[in-house]
This record gives structure tokens, C-alpha cells and sequence, in this order.
């Protein structure tokens, strides 16, 4: 009767679960066999076999190994219970206690459970599940509109996180690098693959104070979910979907070769740019690992070896030869050194090995972890690992842990008078729609966000762009009018002109307010007096697009991935030109404007000497004429602010939105204007080297500053 009832009672969820499996999945059905009924249930009625969907698969995976560790660790124990700290992941019934399907309150689990369980149908598949997309991380942070992958996440997430580990050593109390017996290893806890893939949302890494973090990992729309690249039910990744784009891809293991071009960077130093993520993640593993021996060994005293596949991971080195040896890997010899700073560093190392897909589900929030676990290590070591040859973060475009895409993490949304620029979607909408919306915050471009189509990967037509002045300009180049919808500015001429419209030169207007002309708007600079980026003044004439020689688009001069220059391509040309550097130096007119006697420095070198002699004449205007002292801090929004102790230096105090500057009188705002054009364009001395220096020129003799030893430039190079 017992059998009858197991069989009856799985079939009633079986009908139930079909209702909430997705329109294309297996249908459940039964079918009455017509064999004799067995002799022990003779005068029984027949048990009705069911065919359950996806049972094979879901035989074949780890949620139903019933000899895996995770479901075995606690037989042994007295009682022989999954504990309700552990049950949630470890078992059917704690996953239905959590959600709160066994009519218990949830967000808990309540009751140990009987071990003998895995992860079964019902475990994902129940009333609550439908409607779940959202998930409290370790820290404390809830992930919302994740829609079916949120079933996954619930145990994917880890178990601890900066909060946890910030808070733990908190209560003990010590500096950096002192031992203590009441600090533990915090172990991060396995496959906590959304940890790493939302990166700092959800701060499953240990992130150090005052740096900032990749986000989410956006991958191509249709592979962005746990089950977008996994198979829900066997767990294995789609393997067969990858090679689509990536074509050497045939098996899983190939998957380490995968190197995006949006991360063309030597991560590990090794000099190596087209190995995949993979390599680069175990080679930075490598040098913490030796990092970690050099501090707990010269710092704390106390020599550390590594096992991962023994708790609590992280043991005493006996010996001192740096390997673990026969008896180390031992709970008894467990590390009892602990410092801080040592504790920080391991916890990283330990969330990039218990990852093992770390390079695919979010491998540069981990790359951020571990080069910095190294660099705060090295500032205890006299003997410092060499970090010159390592890399934090990807070229500008595809750094997402840079302020151009966290500034609006708090927010949730990127607004529409950003978007355009600073999201993955906000450029296509724009080129196709001509409007801008409110996007979703980003971690960086995406292919998308330039490629229309990605098996060619032809980028998105644009025949014209207008710029902040209103001018609407076509180049030749269509790469070129696509890089200028983004890199033209914010301001311009005309709108200097209509904030001062009708005031005096030198009163104060309370109505004033500095304009920035934002960053590297390096087209409005290459158009010169056609686009009108900087402040023109009345009068003046000023050159126009800079021509050059026959590299004309942005594309034939930095790449189109890393963004760097391609200098080498320089050397035809100017044959001084043997490194990056040596750029700075190339002279195209023998003309001293910078007034120091040299007629054969680079224009660069004149364009920064005649951006000091402005910086200079700007404060002494605010100081003299104003009555308001002045300083400037190019890191630092709105960047200028009064200088309250009147010292000239942009003093830490100081540098902060509430002591802003707000004294402005039309002339210095010009000229303040035209300062950061000038440094917000660091390209600018061969972009269009002409056109900054004139507006420089003019804004120190608007102000009042000597230029009797300068010379202003008058006519294009051709």
C-alpha cells in the first residue's frame, strides 16, 4: 500500500509541475502498463507509471548525485540532519522551507532536515518560484527583476561578502597587521556564481575601501541568465550555443580560450593579450597565492600553504618549503596567524578558486579582486611583488568599474540626458529613434552598443551628428560621425553665450554657474571653429578642421577595442617617433607661442605651458577682480572651488561639492571654461593643436594676463 501511495502522491506533483513548465517543455503523462500486478500488491490496486519530464537529465546532474559531499557531509553526525544553516541548498524540503511552500514563514529555513535529499523538481518548480525574481545577497543587497534565474541565485550567491568580512574583523579590533587568535579564515563558500557575476552589486568579493568595481557581466541578449548558458536540468553549459560566435568553441574546456575584444589588456603581465580569461585570472591566482606566502612569512610569522580541497583551506606550512606536504592539510594544523590584512587577501583568492567559471560569469570583477588583494599585501612587504606589468582594468569603453558607469549605481538607472553614452543600449536607441531614455546601468559598451550586426560586425551607419553648438556636421569617414555621437562635449560657444547673455564682464552673477563641457570630446576639438566645443571669443577668428595627412578618421589612429593610439603607424611620418611617449614631441610649425624660446618642443609641451600661464591668471583674476579665491581639481565634480585658506593647492577639505565656486562673472567663467576644454581633451595637442592653443591665447588676454612674449596661432597646418 505504501508503494501505491508513493507512486499515487508523485503523481498528483508531477500533473501539478506540469502546469509550470514553459509552453515548449515535455508534457507528463501516464500510461497503464499492462503487466501482471505484482504478488505483493495482489488485491492492490495498479500503480500508474509516470514518465517525468527531463528525468535524465536531471539524473545525469549534480543537483541529483546522491553521492556528492554536499548531500553526505552531515551522515555521520548525531543527529543525522542537514541543519537549517545549510538545508536551503542542501536539500528539497530546506529549499520549500525557505520559499515558504510547506506553509512556513519565508526567508527562513525552520526545522534541521533528515539527510537523504537532493535537489529535486519540486525544489525549483512550486508556487512560489513562479513569481520569484529577486534575491537578498550576503551582503545584504537585493537583486531584483532577475526573473527565472533567481531560482538559481538563491544558493549561488555564497556566504559571505565585504559586509561580513568587514564586520567580522570589526569586532576584533586590531590594526592591519597584527595577529590575532580571534580571527578566522571566512570562506566564501562554492560556486558562487552570481557572486561574481554581479560584481560589486552584490560585493561577494572582498572590495577594498576607495576603489571601484565591475558590475554585472552583460554578456549577448539571450545568454545573460544562469539558464541562458546552462541547461536547467543537467546543469552542463550550452556549449553548442557558444560556438555560434565564438568559433573555435567544440567542447567546454575550449571555453578558456575565449578572449572578447573589449579586453585586449595584460591582466597578469605576462605579455600575453590573446589567451583566454581563463589564463589570465590562474596567472594572477599565481602571484597572490606567492603574495599571500610572502606576508603570512615575513609578516605575520607564521608560514601558509593552500588546499582546496581540504576545510578550512588555508594551513600552517610545517616545513616553511611553501608546498603542502603529507599531515598539513589538517583541521588540526589549521592557520592561526591571521591578521587583517592577510585575512582580506585570502578570502579573494578563495572566491576565484571556488569559481571555477569565474572567467566566464564575471572573470574582471575578479581580476579587480585579486590585483588588489596583491597591491594592499605589497604595502606590508619590503620586498613588493612588481606590478608594472599588471593591468586592473580594460581601455575606457570596456571599464566598467570606472566612474563613466558606476556613477549611477545608487540610482538604478542611467537617466536619458546620459544614456546616449553611458550605457551598452543608450547608443542604438539614439541612432535609431533619435531620442534618449533612461537605460539600465552598465558595465561597460557591449558589441551591440557599436555593431549592428554581429556576425560581420559592420558598425551602425551615421551620416551626420550635431553637435552641443547645433552645428550639424558630416565627415567623410562614417566610423568617424559614429565615435563624434559620443565624443563631441556637452557645451559650447552658444551655450557659454546664453548663460552670460546681458551681464556685465566682471559683476558677479548669482544666476552663473560653471559649465563643463564633459570629457575627451575629442571630435569638437578636431572641427575646431566648425563644431565651436570651446569658448570663441567675439571678434576672433578661429581654424577650423585639423587635416592629417591622410589618417582622417578616429579609427585610423586608435583602436577601435583598446582605444590606444597606434603609434607605430606614426613612425612613417615622424621619424623622432620611436615609443608612445615620443608623440608628445612631434612639432609641426617652428613657432614659439608658449613664449619660453623653444621653437622645436612638442605642441603638447606648448599647450601645457600656456595652460598653467592660464590657470595662474584665472586665479589671480578670482583673488584680485572677484574678491573670491579659486583652485582647481580636475578629479573632482564641479572642479572648481573656493579656495578658502587661500593658498593656491586644491586642499582635501576643500575639493567637495558643497564649497563649490560660486563667484563667477562672465569673464572668469570663459576663461575657467576653456581651462578644462583644454584638460579635458588629453589628446588635444594632436587633435587639433592650432585651435586649443588660440582659445587658450584669447582666454589670457580676455583676462588681462601678459602675452606680449606669446603668439597666437593664425592659420591651419595643411
Amino acid at each position: 500500500m505504501k508503494r501505491y501511495l508513493l507512486f499515487a502522491g508523485l503523481f498528483v506533483a508531477l500533473v501539478f509541475l506540469t502546469t509550470l513548465q514553459p509552453s515548449n517543455s515535455e508534457t507528463v503523462y501516464a500510461q497503464a502498463e499492462a503487466t501482471a500486478v505484482p504478488e505483493t500488491m495482489a488485491g492492490e490496486e495498479q500503480a500508474v507509471p509516470v514518465e517525468i519530464p527531463f528525468l535524465k537529465e536531471w539524473m545525469s546532474s549534480a543537483h541529483a548525485n546522491t553521492e556528492a559531499e554536499a548531500f553526505n557531509h552531515w551522515n555521520d553526525d548525531d543527529p543525522a540532519v542537514v541543519p537549517t544553516a545549510c538545508a536551503k541548498c542542501h536539500s528539497t524540503s530546506g529549499y520549500r522551507d525557505f520559499l515558504g511552500v510547506d506553509g512556513s514563514d519565508p526567508g527562513i529555513v525552520d526545522v534541521d532536515v533528515p539527510v537523504g535529499e537532493t535537489i529535486t523538481c519540486i525544489a525549483c518548480h512550486n508556487e512560489a518560484t513562479l513569481t520569484k525574481d529577486s534575491v537578498v545577497m550576503p551582503s545584504g543587497a537585493e537583486l531584483t527583476g532577475l526573473g527565472r534565474e533567481a531560482r538559481c541565485m538563491e544558493c549561488h550567491q555564497g556566504r559571505e561578502s565585504t559586509v561580513s568580512v568587514n564586520e567580522a574583523l570589526a569586532e576584533v579590533g586590531v590594526d592591519e597587521d597584527t595577529v590575532s587568535e580571534d580571527i578566522g579564515f571566512l570562506n566564501i563558500h562554492y560556486f558562487a556564481a552570481a557572486a561574481t557575476k554581479y560584481g560589486t552589486l552584490a560585493k561577494g568579493g572582498y572590495e577594498y575601501p576607495d576603489k571601484s568595481y565591475d558590475a554585472k557581466f552583460a554578456h549577448v541578449d539571450g545568454y545573460e541568465t544562469c539558464i541562458g548558458c546552462h541547461d536547467s536540468h543537467t546543469l552542463q553549459v550550452k556549449v553548442e550555443d557558444c560556438a555560434s560566435c565564438h568559433e573555435d568553441v567544440v567542447k567546454v574546456e575550449d571555453l578558456r580560450n575565449v578572449r572578447m575584444e573589449g579586453s585586449r589588456v595584460d591582466y597578469d603581465g605576462d605579455g600575453n593579450t590573446d589567451e583566454g580569461i581563463y589564463y589570465e585570472l590562474t596567472g594572477l591566482q599565481e602571484q597572490l597565492y606567492a603574495a599571500l606566502q610572502a606576508y603570512a612569512d615575513m609578516v605575520a610569522g607564521t608560514p601558509i600553504v593552500y588546499e582546496p580541497h581540504s576545510y578550512p583551506y588555508f594551513f600552517v606550512d610545517t616545513n616553511a618549503n611553501g608546498d603542502v606536504d603529507e599531515g598539513e592539510a589538517a583541521f588540526p594544523n589549521k592557520y592561526n596567524a591571521w591578521t587583517p590584512r592577510l585575512l582580506k587577501a585570502a578570502y579573494n583568492y578563495q572566491t576565484s578558486m571556488k569559481d571555477p567559471g569565474a572567467f566566464a560569469h564575471g572573470g574582471k570583477y575578479i581580476i579587480q579582486l585579486l590585483y588588489d588583494s596583491i597591491e594592499d599585501l605589497n604595502m606590508a612587504l619590503d620586498q613588493q611583488m612588481d606590478l608594472s606589468a599588471l593591468h586592473r582594468i580594460d581601455a575606457g569603453h570596456f571599464a566598467g568599474s570606472r566612474e563613466a558607469f558606476r556613477h549611477w549605481d545608487d540610482e538604478g538607472r542611467v537617466p536619458g540626458s546620459c544614456s546616449k553614452c553611458h550605457s551598452a543600449g543608450g547608443l542604438p536607441l539614439y541612432l535609431e529613434e533619435g531620442v534618449s531614455i533612461s537605460q539600465p546601468i552598465a558595465n561597460g559598451f557591449q558589441c551591440t552598443t557599436c555593431h549592428d550586426d554581429l556576425q560581420e560586425f559592420t558598425r551602425y551607419p551615421v551620416d551626420t551628428v550635431e553637435f552641443p553648438s547645433g552645428a550639424v556636421i558630416s565627415s567623410e569617414e562614417p566610423n568617424m560621425n559614429l565615435c563624434m555621437t559620443c565624443h563631441q562635449g556637452r557645451e559650447s560657444t552658444v551655450s557659454v553665450d546664453a548663460l552670460i547673455n546681458g551681464l556685465d564682464d566682471d559683476s558677479v552673477g548669482e544666476q552663473l554657474r560653471f559649465l563643463n563641457v564633459h570629457y575627451f570630446a575629442a571630435g569638437a576639438t578636431r572641427y575646431g571653429t566648425e563644431a565651436k566645443g570651446a569658448y570663441e571669443y567675439a571678434g576672433k577668428e578661429y581654424v577650423g578642421f585639423f587635416k592629417h595627412a591622410n589618417v582622417n578618421s578616429c579609427t585610423d589612429c586608435h583602436d577601435a577595442h583598446s582605444l590606444e593610439v597606434k603609434w607605430e603607424g606614426c613612425i612613417e611620418c615622424h621619424e623622432e617617433a620611436v615609443n608612445r611617449e615620443d608623440l608628445f614631441d612631434i612639432r609641426y610649425t617652428l613657432v614659439d607661442y608658449d613664449g619660453d624660446g623653444k621653437k622645436t618642443e612638442g605642441v603638447y609641451y606648448e599647450i601645457q605651458a600656456l595652460r598653467e600661464k592660464l590657470y595662474t591668471a584665472i586665479q589671480e583674476y578670482a583673488s584680485n577682480e572677484v574678491g573670491t579665491a579659486i583652485v582647481y581639481d580636475e578629479t573632482r565634480y564641479p572642479y572648481y572651488f573656493v579656495d578658502t585658506n587661500e593658498n593656491g593647492q586644491a586642499d582635501m577639505d576643500e575639493v567637495n561639492y558643497g564649497n563649490r565656486y560660486n563667484s563667477w562673472t562672465p569673464r572668469l567663467l570663459r576663461a575657467a571654461y576653456n581651462y578644462q576644454y583644454a584638460t579635458k581633451d588629453p589628446g588635444a595637442f594632436t587633435h587639433n593643436g592650432q585651435y586649443v592653443l588660440q582659445i587658450l591665447y584669447d582666454s589670457l588676454e580676455d583676462l588681462g594676463a601678459n602675452i606680449d612674449n606669446l603668439t597666437r596661432p593664425v592659420t591651419p597646418t595643411q
